[in-house]
């Protein structure tokens, strides 16, 4: 039998199990090793196992990450595997992104088994989402529309909405195509129309901030422009003191070296929201991110930023 030269944890989510086997197959072709070198222990997370609340409730970003990231600081693990949108701005002591893969499709995806968008649904039909920035992004764009809670994995929400649940729902265009269920999607929203969360559609390597030999089998992993990409977006969350219970949104797009971030707060009511928008180079990403998010605080006021706190 051939030894164990690395161990991925990941949460036990159809999602999640798909992205720790492609960071595994990633590793194993990269270094020539058979897949069964690289071990997946599965977690389950607090987000995982709290779906009676709506996650606004109960925390901040972290709830899907913090009992991997204590297998990672315990070294029952060498690699957390992540959606980069799960990770908190502030990592703990010790523990470092050590790649990023290429992203996907960073849109969200409007699901229906009625209606074919959101602009076709009539006054009252309601939209089921377990995400505060899409609930505020609808809310902004439809008032006439009722919003719920949609907790619990891809196919756990799909299920609930052929129940009929709700009407309509939103989900990760990335994340339906890693788990071979593009089909689904009735309609990929244009990122103008909604603008995705920080992150989205990234896939996350975390490590010990001091293991140089996993630093080193995860960094041919790593996709230099979406690592830009996320740092600047990141930056923004952070000074906009980010978490699921505050509708942030952004996406950074980079071309010849060029950089362009969009971000955005709304009142989770969607009744009051704003934007910005910085360009500048991409050697100067976290640098953009911050301005990005002071132009948001200025804009928006005391006033607004004292609702979201």
């Amino acid at each position: 039998m051939q030894p164990v030269i690395t161990r991925i944890g990941t949460r036990g989510s159809p999602l999640a199990l798909a992205q720790a086997r492609q960071v595994r197959a990633m590793l194993a072709r990269v270094h020539g090793v058979a897949e069964e070198q690289i071990a997946i222990e599965i977690f389950k997370t607090t987000g995982d196992r709290i779906l009676d609340r709506p996650l606004a409730e109960v925390g901040g970003k972290g709830l899907f990450t913090k009992e991997l990231e204590e297998a990672l600081i315990a070294e029952s693990v060498d690699i957390a595997v992540h959606s980069a949108k799960d990770m908190s701005t502030a990592l703990p002591d010790g523990l470092a992104i050590g790649a990023v893969l290429e992203r996907e499709d960073v849109r969200d995806a409007f699901i229906s088994l009625k209606y074919g968008s959101l602009a076709d649904m009539p006054p009252g039909a309601i939209v089921g989402t377990s995400s505060l920035r899409r609930q505020a992004q609808v809310k902004r764009a439809r008032p006439d529309l009722e919003v719920v809670g949609f907790r619990g994995n891809v196919q756990t929400r799909l299920d609930k909405l052929g129940a009929g649940v709700a009407d309509a729902t939103f989900l990760a265009a990335a994340g339906l195509k890693r788990l071979g269920q593009s089909e689904r999607v009735t309609r990929l929203v244009p990122v103008e129309e909604m603008l995705p969360a920080v992150a989205q559609a990234a896939i996350a390597i975390e490590i010990r901030a001091d293991d140089a030999r996993t630093r080193g089998l995860v960094a041919p992993l790593d996709h230099a422009s979406t690592a830009v990409r996320l740092a600047a977006e990141r930056a923004m969350l952070a000074r906009l003191d980010g978490s699921c219970r505050t509708p942030i949104a952004g996406l950074a797009v980079l071309a010849a070296g060029k950089l362009r971030l969009s971000g955005e707060v709304i009142l989770p009511d969607g009744s009051e929201g704003h934007a910005a928008m910085v360009e500048g180079l991409e050697v100067d990403a976290e640098r953009l991110g911050l301005q990005c998010a002071e132009m948001l605080i200025a804009r928006a006021g005391p006033a607004f930023m004292r609702k979201l706190a």
